[in-house]
């Protein structure tokens, strides 16, 4: 038994599809906090789709009232940043090359 939170329901979810963690094993919730949004943001990449997926984050998470977007409206945000940071990095809007750099 795991004790969550409602920001780390989403991940411990998550890390219990592939398996559950035994007596003395660690949990990688922690770990998975960042890495999963940021390979996530990684895969998509792109700061045209990343910031129409951080902006329904923010609106979910200042929303709040509806339970149903309650476990994922954090993950959501999550990868809407990252995928919004790797887009800059990729210099990609919309699948369009940007040259920033």
């Amino acid at each position: 038994m795991f004790r969550t939170t409602e920001f780390s329901a989403v991940w411990q979810l998550i890390v219990d599809t592939y398996g559950v963690p035994t007596y003395k094993e660690a949990n990688p919730v922690i770990i998975s906090f960042v890495t999963f949004p940021f390979l996530f943001g990684m895969m998509f990449g792109d700061m045209g789709h990343g910031s129409i997926l951080c902006s329904v984050g923010i609106y979910l998470t200042l929303k709040g009232d509806n339970e149903g977007a309650g476990m994922l409206r954090y993950i959501v945000l999550l990868m809407g940043i990252f995928a919004v940071y790797c887009g800059l990095i990729y210099n990609e809007f919309f699948a369009l090359p940007l040259n920033l750099f």
